[in-house]
This record gives structure tokens, C-alpha cells and sequence, in this order.
């Protein structure tokens, strides 16, 4: 995976089919238990294009129809997709949703590997405050205003996509990782970012790219760690 282009999957709320009979009777005993509709339907997106990735990821592999999958939270809650009931798949996923919009990557498994997706809009002084290190800050502070918002979504999207990578989440501390860059994304180009954790860097890669809709943009990071 250390050259490999990033293998990922975005989809819209709007693309997901309206009935349920592409999820499994597991996942729709799941639904069954979200009566909040924004929930229900972050839900919904997250496990369609989960699915996507899973479909994509396997057809590179073979020539085969894609077994229908399950995706399931593991007790650390990360998802683990099978394939056909119980058996797991041989892929290992990571998925992500925000403002009607859902990002999610596949890799074989045991590769450990976390896609996080940002919408682009101010974060307050409290939160880079109480998540971001002092270096963080101050490279923010010095950043021009009109790009502000953006460099904030980056280094937060990033530090998520590393601790989804660790399967530790926000249990962790995410002033244990710092995040640095040369410069912004731009357009859909992958922009390589640098991640310590304290003192040394991460092993692996982390990259960054934006996600143009009409009226809004977002922060895609995708982080595999060896």
C-alpha cells in the first residue's frame, strides 16, 4: 500500500436506494433501533458506500460477482465487513460521513487504514484550543484568514483519519499527534501531509485531497499505517 493510489468511494445522499433490501437483516435489525432520521439516514449513506468500496476493492481482485455484504461495528467501534453471512472479508474498511456526503476505503486485510471527511467551515477558538497542540495553533494563527477554515478542517480530518487508522477513535488524545503540511489541497489533487506522534513520525501515509459540490467543499484524508 506504501505507493498504491488510494482506493476510496464517495457518495451522496442521494444515492442511495430509498427501500432497504440491499442492507442486511443484521443491518436493518441496526436501523430498526435509530428513530432519529438524521441518524437513520447517516446510517443508511455510511453503509452504502461502505459497500461501494467493499464492491470496488473486490473486483480488482477478481472477476467475480461481489458476495453481498454485512458491515458490523467491532467492540472498539470500528466497522469489520463480512461477506455472506458470517465469514469475514477479506478486506479491512473505514468509513466516514458529514453534511449529507459519505467517503469510505477498503484494503486487504490487516492493512490498517482510516478515511476521515470534513465539511470546510469555521471550527472555534475553543475547540483548536482544546484538540490541537501548540505548534497547530500557531501555524493556524499565521495562516491568511481566507484559508483558515480550511487548514483547520485539514490538520482535524487528518488527526482522525490516523486514530481511525489505530482503531483508538477520539478515545485517544489528539494532542498526542501533530499534524504538519506544506501546502493546502487544491482542486483534486492528493497533498501529502506529515503526522508525528510526540516526537516521531508516523509510519505510513497520510494524504489529503478536496471535495467540490455545488456550495460546499470538503476535506477528505486517507491514512494507512504500517
Amino acid at each position: 500500500m506504501q505507493n498504491a493510489e488510494p482506493l476510496f468511494v464517495v457518495c451522496g445522499a442521494d444515492e442511495v436506494p430509498t427501500s432497504d433490501h440491499w442492507l442486511s437483516p443484521e443491518e436493518r435489525a441496526v436501523l430498526d433501533t435509530l428513530h432519529v432520521p438524521p441518524r437513520r439516514a447517516d446510517f443508511r449513506l455510511g453503509r452504502w458506500t461502505a459497500k461501494r468500496a467493499l464492491d470496488l476493492a473486490y473486483r480488482e481482485t477478481t472477476a467475480d460477482d461481489p458476495p453481498e455484504w454485512c458491515i458490523r461495528a467491532a467492540e472498539d467501534g470500528a466497522p469489520e465487513a463480512f461477506a455472506g453471512g458470517d465469514r469475514p472479508a477479506p478486506f479491512a474498511i473505514s468509513l466516514s460521513h458529514r453534511a449529507g456526503l459519505a467517503a469510505a476505503t477498503a484494503a486487504p486485510a490487516g492493512v490498517r487504514i482510516g478515511v476521515d471527511l470534513e465539511l470546510v467551515e469555521p471550527r472555534s477558538d475553543a475547540m483548536i484550543e482544546q484538540f490541537f497542540t501548540r505548534r497547530e495553533r500557531e501555524r493556524l494563527a499565521d495562516e491568511p484568514l481566507a484559508t483558515r477554515a480550511l487548514a483547520a478542517c485539514l490538520v482535524w480530518s487528518a488527526k482522525e483519519s490516523v486514530l481511525k487508522a489505530e482503531r483508538t477513535g477520539l478515545r485517544a488524545d489528539t494532542r498526542e499527534l501533530e499534524v504538519d503540511f506544506v501546502a493546502l489541497p487544491v482542486g483534486g489533487a492528493w497533498t501529502n501531509l506529515r503526522v508525528t506522534r510526540r516526537v516521531r513520525p508516523a509510519s505510513g501515509r497520510v494524504l489529503a485531497r478536496l471535495l467540490e459540490r455545488p456550495g460546499a467543499t470538503w476535506v477528505l484524508t486517507w491514512a494507512t499505517l504500517d
